[in-house]
C-alpha cells in the first residue's frame, strides 16, 4: 500500500526527547526505558503514523522501538547506532571508528545485530546563529565513497547526515541513497542528488522550530529556514525526491511534531507532490 504524506516521520531518535538531550540519554543509559519508548509509540499511534524511521543511537533505545513498534501498528526501521569518525560530529550519540577497516567491522556487525540500514555522520551542523556557517567541513569525497561502498557491498541502503554543498555533492556521486538536513546546497549538489535518485530528508523543522525560541539569532535562524525551503522548492521542481522528516528529539522538535508538514506544504505551495510521494514511498519501501 503506497504511504501518504502525514502518516510517516523519516527522520526521528526515539532515544531523545527534544528538550534535554544529556537527561534524555542518562533515561535509558543503563538500558532502553520502556515506559518511555511505549509512551511515545503510543503517541505516534494516536496522530496516525504508520512508519518511522530511526536516525539511531547507541544504547539500543531505537532497537528496543523497534521490537515494541508492531503493537502500535508502526513499522520501524533502525541503522542501530549511527556511524562517525573520531573527532568529528556525531560521538555523543553514535559509534566511533578510526580507519576504514574498523568501519568495515562495524558495519558487518551492524548486519549481524540486525540493523535495517547502515547511517554515516560525514559533516557538522548548522552555526544557527551564522547563516552560511557549518560547525565542521565534512569528510573528503574519496573517504565518503569508500563509507558508502562499504556499505553497500553489504546490502544496505545508506542514510547520510551531511551539510554543505561539496559533501551532500560526494554523497550522491557515490550512490548515498538519503541525505538528512542538506544545509546550504548549491546547484550542483541537488543536480548530483537528483541524477542519483537521492531522497533529500531536509529536516526543516530543526529550523523552523527555533523561532522564537530566544536561543539563537532570529536573523540567522530566518535566513537559514528560508535558504532550506528555497533549495527544498528548487529540488521539488528538477523532479528531485523529497521526504518529510522531522528530526524528532532535536532540541525544540518533540515527537510527534506536524512542523515539518506545515513547512514542507509552504514550500511547495502550487507546485505537484509528486517528488514528495515518491520519495517518501522510496524510503518506506527500501529502508
Amino acid at each position: 500500500m503506497k504511504p501518504t504524506f502525514y502518516n510517516c516521520d523519516c527522520h526521528i531518535h526515539m532515544v531523545l526527547d527534544g528538550a534535554d538531550w544529556k537527561r534524555a540519554v542518562d533515561r535509558h543509559r543503563q538500558q532502553p526505558e520502556d515506559g518511555w519508548i511505549r509512551q511515545v509509540l503510543r503517541h505516534y499511534q494516536e496522530l496516525g503514523f504508520s512508519y518511522l524511521r530511526d536516525g539511531g543511537d547507541r544504547w539500543g533505545v531505537g532497537k528496543r522501538a523497534r521490537e515494541l513498534a508492531g503493537e502500535y501498528g508502526i513499522r520501524y526501521r533502525t541503522p542501530l547506532s549511527p556511524l562517525c569518525k573520531t573527532g568529528h560530529y556525531g560521538g555523543f550519540i553514535g559509534t566511533r571508528y578510526e580507519t576504514l577497516e574498523e568501519y568495515g567491522v562495524l558495519v558487518r556487525k551492524a548486519r549481524a545485530e540486525g540493523a535495517d540500514f547502515v547511517k554515516i555522520m560525514i559533516s557538522g551542523l548548522m552555526d544557527f546563529d551564522r547563516f552560511g556557517v557549518l560547525t565542521e567541513e565534512g569528510l573528503s569525497a574519496g573517504e565518503i565513497r569508500e563509507l558508502i561502498h562499504i556499505a553497500h557491498e553489504e546490502g544496505f541502503p545508506v542514510m547520510a547526515h551531511a551539510n554543505g554543498p561539496r559533501t551532500v555533492e560526494a554523497a550522491a556521486r557515490a550512490g548515498v541513497d538519503s541525505v538528512e538536513h542538506g544545509a546550504y546546497l548549491d546547484e550542483n549538489a541537488l543536480c548530483a542528488m537528483k541524477e542519483a535518485g537521492t531522497v533529500w530528508v531536509p529536516t526543516l523543522s530543526t529550523i523552523g522550530n527555533l523561532r522564537g525560541k530566544g536561543r539563537f539569532r532570529e536573523t540567522a535562524v530566518e535566513a537559514i529556514l528560508e535558504s532550506a525551503m528555497e533549495n527544498v522548492r528548487r529540488f521539488a521542481g528538477m523532479g528531485g525526491l523529497l521526504a518529510p522528516g522531522t528530526d524528532a528529539g532535536a532540541w525544540a522538535v518533540p515527537h510527534g511534531s506536524r512542523t515539518e508538514f506545515a513547512l514542507l506544504e509552504q514550500a511547495l505551495e502550487g507546485m505537484e507532490r509528486t517528488s514528495l510521494e515518491r520519495g517518501t514511498e522510496k524510503i518506506c519501501v527500501t529502508f
